[in-house]
């Protein structure tokens, strides 16, 4: 597919198809009333895509190739959405705590706000993107000579049906999964951040590294990155208002501190990583280290205290990230390349 319409709206469709997978699970867990593992597993899919589809993207595609270009302006478009939706994350969470509030009712109405906001930003994105500015996001030239491509029909053809042999399962998946992690004594969080977005993400990525390896570093960022912020900025909106028809009670935006931190961590870490459009193997290995630290805490801490670790971690970060952003531009240049 990619191909046929290019990196940026083959990217586009791979996110597309593969959170496709992602909002058949979340609203089966809808039904069910989990909405512990809805939560998790939208947190869990935006991080992933962020920090392991993307690190790892780099980390194969810099073993293969010394120095790869990609398009600068469509990965800080998506990694500013991706910042966007954050802040919309972060409201519920920061209002439900202050004396002003009217609780559930107010956190409940705001949420069915701040969806709609999202959804339309995404589709204006879209807009701005594909056409009214889509000379902005073309390719950088790179890439390999491979086989011919595929006819678009029997593309489209091979990536539905993938989808919803993938989808058909999911069902099954979300019974078992609570089984399993009590068998191995996950908490929700774990499961829903880690074992459910790793699973449900695994078509994608795929394709993202197999557009690494080839040289295709605009496939592989615009599968990440877009499908992050498609999943905060279209999917957890839906899934909001979908919940008014399908599940038990509303579900909301208001997200634990924990998550909401590590969401903001993975944005500012997008956002740090592609400001210069060029990658090496190491930038992936600094992509994956951030994301082996949030998986590692989730499984190893009490869901009590997880809050409190999520702000250490900001607190580092925001140092860390303050000290690159005072550095000299040539600095800055040689820590991360």
């Amino acid at each position: 597919m990619a191909a046929k319409t290019g990196d940026a709206a083959g990217g586009l469709l791979n996110a597309t198809l593969g959170n496709l997978t992602e909002l058949v699970i979340a609203l089966t867990a809808l039904r069910a009333g989990q909405y512990m593992l809805v939560k998790a597993s939208i947190a869990g899919t935006i991080v992933t895509n962020v920090l392991f589809v993307l690190g790892m993207s780099f980390l194969l595609g810099g073993l293969k190739h010394h120095l790869q270009e990609y398009n600068r302006v469509s990965a800080r478009m998506q990694a500013g959405l991706l910042f966007l939706a954050t802040v919309a994350l972060l409201i519920p969470s920061a209002v439900s705590r202050t004396e002003f509030t009217a609780g559930a009712v107010f956190t409940r109405q705001l949420s069915v706000g701040l969806a709609v906001l999202l959804i339309l930003t995404y589709g204006l994105g879209m807009l701005f993107s594909l056409r009214t500015h889509r000379e902005l996001f073309v390719s950088a030239e790179s890439g390999e000579a491979s086989e011919s491509p595929w006819p678009i029909g029997l593309a489209l053809a091979t990536l539905a049906g993938v989808t919803v042999l993938v989808a058909l399962a999911s069902e099954i998946f979300v019974e078992s999964v609570q089984k399993a992690a009590e068998a191995f004594g996950m908490t929700p969080a774990f499961v829903g951040f880690i074992v459910v977005a790793l699973v449900g993400g695994a078509a994608e990525m795929g394709s993202a590294f197999s557009g690494a390896r080839k040289n295709r570093l605009d496939l592989s960022v615009g599968i990440a990155l877009g499908s992050a912020s498609q999943i905060a900025l279209f999917v957890a909106p839906v899934l909001v208002l979908f919940s008014y028809v399908l599940g038990p009670t509303p579900m909301d935006l208001h997200f634990w501190p924990g998550a909401v931190v590590m969401i903001f961590i993975a944005a500012l870490t997008a956002s740090l990583v592609t400001n210069s459009g060029r990658s090496a193997w190491f930038v992936g290995v600094f992509l994956l280290m951030v994301y082996l630290v949030f998986a590692m805490t989730l499984y190893l801490l009490p869901p009590r205290v997880q809050w409190f670790v999520g702000v250490f971690l900001l607190m580092v970060y925001l140092v860390f990230a303050m000290t690159l952003y005072l550095l000299p531009p040539r600095v800055q240049t040689g820590a991360l390349l």
